[in-house]
């Protein structure tokens, strides 16, 4: 575990409904190493992006244990775990969650902004991390200017702009065409190569899960070898 980027045991979500426990994760165990890229696949309302969300204690858990790099999120307070996510996590999603009243370079220098890094140089950072993804002729427009693979892009860099040990993605790909979702699967992980930044990808898309290094299925809230 000691070079675990995260790992879980015996990780249990359980949610009420009247009178019914509902048991969404069931026991799940994960490790995922520095640089290891994952893919989750599973059926829609299986709990991956529950699993997802726990992982990177967005979410809390009924029973178990979650380590982000060795730290016990159970006894990080609060504003503990938003600073351990910050510099350790990177996200994108579905839906690329950029702020739409902001420029693309102003939307990637956001985590780098809450860090603390002054205006000047997150922005320096954010547009160099806009041209990694070949956006450089973008940096002003705004989401509403881009289209959807530009958008998502932009959210990639975003998601490593802070350098983080782990991206977590979240059907990154749902929302575009064929080909620019590999595009943006290809994307991710020559970045992730280059950076040596560990992936976790939840997906209902198995040959963009074969892209990984290691395919994990959830089934029943229990997480099995692909």
């Amino acid at each position: 575990m000691n070079n675990a980027v995260i790992a879980c045991t015996n990780l249990w979500r359980a949610f009420a409904d009247g009178d019914r426990r509902i048991d969404v994760l069931q026991g799940v165990n994960l490790e995922l190493q520095q640089g290891e890229t994952m893919a989750i696949v599973g059926a829609s309302g299986s709990g991956k992006s529950t699993l997802l969300h726990c992982l990177a204690g967005i979410d809390t858990i009924s029973q178990g244990q979650i380590r982000i790099q060795n730290q016990d999120l159970a006894a990080l307070n609060e504003a503990k775990r938003d600073a351990l996510r910050n510099r350790t996590l990177g996200f994108v999603y579905q839906f690329h969650h950029l702020l739409g009243e902001l420029s693309a370079v102003e939307n990637v220098a956001i985590p780098l902004l809450i860090r603390g890094l002054d205006a000047k140089r997150a922005q320096q950072q954010a547009t160099d991390w806009l041209t990694a993804v070949g956006l450089a002729e973008r940096l002003t427009h705004r989401p509403a200017q881009l289209s959807g693979g530009e958008r998502q892009r932009v959210a990639i860099a975003r998601a490593f702009v802070g350098k983080p040990a782990c991206v977590m993605a979240d059907e990154p790909t749902g929302n575009l065409d064929a080909d620019n979702a590999q595009l943006i699967i290809q994307m991710m992980l020559e970045l992730a190569q280059r950076e040596g930044t560990a992936i976790i990808i939840v997906t209902h898309d198995h040959s963009l899960a074969q892209q990984m290094d290691s395919v994990r299925l959830l089934v029943k809230g229990q997480l099995q070898s692909s």
